[in-house]
């Protein structure tokens, strides 16, 4: 794993049969100041030396929107070699598409003319005829943005074009540089800043190892802007060794570990302290924290992890354990008091467990359920909503209270009647609209959780993100982050309910809610969504051609579907009949399954001799 994060910061080489070899891609560095270029030069007693001025003339409103000489620095590679541009922020990506796209010839027109055309159809298909103005004026000239403010469907198509050239140019923002494979001829990076941090070392590394394309050239560059003011810090940032590259899964760490002791206790295959800490040195964790967490010993996390889940309520302990047994290593920690314990799974454990709960927020989860019986409003799904909107995305959330308020005043009385019983009054989020101050102390998550379930009910309520986008001023991959997170947490809330008896009435509840969510189209369109390969668009052209379920699709013709249905291919018609019939017989097997069950002579029914 270590060699593994290690070599991440070097070139990426493509795979390649063993028979070929693929060398690894050169990388320049350069550091733009003004209009003039350095190269980096770590031997060099400056840090650089001058590599040369940019040669590039710039009339007098060029110069007014572009001081960076972006302009010129990209077209020295497009189109006939790819190029990315990192931003310090999402819209700073979507501003200096914009700019340059201003400036560029209209020769970048023709370039790809028809694939581009396409790529714009195709991106109007999957938005329900809904596409990015900025987007718009872009993409002809092999231009666009990339940022999570985008669909993951928008971010997939730009991907593919640009890793085939239809694109040239794309603006990014760092996490391009840490999740996706694309690599260009010249990266470029606008700022030594992320957002208003400043550029760390890792960051630097993840950003400039895109430039360069394995196999395809020989050399790649990249060139960071900067003032002259951040030029010391940059020289300092460039020559520092890399941050430890490991420190971002230490939590993930400690999650997985507190996770396996629930795994071990529970399926009781080790119960007390002495044979957790024997099973855990021999596993791959016992590896791991030699290096994620150099600072506490196995047995200090292990001690650790079992007080944060008894105290959570997830684990029970039970003064029954002696020292019969101990081995020569265990003497040295045989005063720990937590010794003395054997410890066994309690329900809530149970329940978090198997619903693969956040161990940080199975607790609150328990209060709000529970809470909730005691005044659940079924009159709307919003009450419901709430309960599933996912905790850890309403930590990271900062409302706009004026549309907070907005939406709250155009509920009706029952739904308004949830925010009050969750602790959120009209007055508070009215005083916040406005601007006043608030002496009464109000759980923000809360609050904010509150938010994006409105988020959430009303993307229910009318199936499309765009629009739900503009009322929210949210962006629309944001907005489609939450409902994947919400289906999956709604999901995980069923589970843990099945395992508490309490909560029986959320069972047959959360079914639905998890479909709706997983889906969130008309409710007509789910049982055609169930099929493999039917996404919202399609489902909607099936179902106006009057494939209106499940049994209509599974005894459709393929050819019959190929002529009436617009763009679809041969194989996409067999896939969507084939897989509405194995769905088909699976349910109706099902059904056979529940008929001789129903029809089975009981175990238990008293024999003749016994009358």
């Amino acid at each position: 794993m270590l060699k593994t994060c290690k070599n991440s910061f070097k070139q990426n080489i493509t795979p390649v049969s063993s028979d070929q070899y693929v060398p690894e891609v050169e990388l320049k560095e350069y550091l733009k100041i003004n209009d003039t270029i350095y190269k980096v030069d770590s031997k060099a007693e400056a840090g650089m030396t001058f590599s040369r001025l940019l040669n590039y003339k710039y009339s007098d409103a060029l110069k007014k929107m572009d001081p960076d000489h972006l302009v010129a620095l990209v077209t020295e590679v497009i189109p006939n070699y790819s190029c990315l541009v990192f931003c310090p922020t999402k819209k700073n990506c979507e501003n200096v598409a914009e700019m340059i796209c201003k400036f560029l010839s209209k020769e970048y027109l023709k370039h790809r003319e028809k694939e581009k055309q396409e790529m714009i159809k195709n991106l109007k298909n999957i938005s329900n005829g809904n596409l990015c103005p900025v987007l718009k004026c872009t993409i002809p000239l092999g231009v666009a943005y990339h940022h999570s403010g985008l669909t993951s469907d928008e971010r997939k198509l730009l991907e593919e074009a640009y890793s085939t050239g239809v694109l040239c140019l794309l603006t990014c923002t760092s996490t391009l540089a840490a999740g996706v494979n694309l690599p260009a001829r010249r990266v470029i990076l606008r700022a030594p800043y992320v957002a208003k941090e400043f550029l760390k070392r890792n960051q630097y590394k993840q950003m400039i190892g895109r430039a360069g394309r394995a196999g395809i050239d020989s050399v790649g560059e990249s060139i960071l802007i900067l003032q002259e003011k951040d030029k010391q810090q940059v020289l300092e940032l460039i020559s520092r060794p890399l941050e430890n590259c490991y420190s971002h899964l230490v939590q993930e760490f400690t999650k997985g570990i507190q996770t396996l002791f629930l795994s071990l206790i529970g399926l009781k295959i080790a119960t007390n302290l002495g044979d957790i800490y024997h099973f855990m040195s021999g596993t791959f964790f016992g590896v791991q924290q030699k290096f994620l967490l150099k600072e506490k010993s196995l047995w200090e996390i292990t001690v650790e992890s079992l007080r944060y889940l008894t105290e959570k309520g997830l684990l029970q302990k039970n003064t029954i354990f002696t020292e019969k047994g101990l081995t020569q290593k265990d003497a040295i920690y045989k005063s720990e008091e937590w010794f003395q314990f054997s410890f066994h799974i309690t329900k809530l454990g149970q329940a978090s467990f198997k619903g693969t709960i956040d161990l940080a927020y199975c607790d609150i989860l328990y209060r709000d359920l529970k809470k909730g019986l005691e005044g659940l409003v079924l009159e709307s799904l919003l009450h419901l909503v709430y309960l599933t909107t996912p905790y850890d995305m309403a930590s990271q959330c900062d409302p706009d209270w004026m549309i907070y308020f907005r939406q709250f005043n155009q509920l009706s009385p029952a739904e308004q009647n949830v925010a009050t019983l969750i602790g959120v009054s009209e007055n508070y989020i009215g005083k916040k609209a406005s601007g006043q101050a608030i002496k009464k102390k109000v759980d923000k998550d809360i609050v904010n959780r509150l938010y994006l379930s409105f988020v959430l009910y009303t993307l229910l309520k009318e199936t499309n993100i765009w629009s739900v986008s503009e009322k929210f001023n949210m962006p629309r991959g944001y907005i489609q982050s939450l409902l994947t997170a919400a289906a999956t947490f709604s999901s995980c809330v069923l589970h843990f309910c099945e395992e508490l008896e309490e909560f029986w009435v959320y069972r047959a509840l959360l079914v639905e809610l998890t479909k709706k969510l997983t889906y969130c189209v008309r409710a007509e369109l789910v049982p055609l969504m169930e099929v493999t390969g039917v996404l919202e668009g399609r489902a909607k052209q099936l179902y106006n051609a009057g494939y209106k379920s499940l049994t209509h699709l599974a005894n459709a013709d393929p050819e019959v579907l190929i002529r009436t249905i617009d763009h679809l291919s041969r194989h996409q018609a067999k896939q969507i009949v084939s897989s509405a019939k194995m769905l088909l017989h699976e349910k109706a097997e099902a059904l056979q399954e529940e008929v001789e069950e129903l029809l089975r002579l009981p175990s238990d029914f008293p024999s003749i001799e016994k009358a």
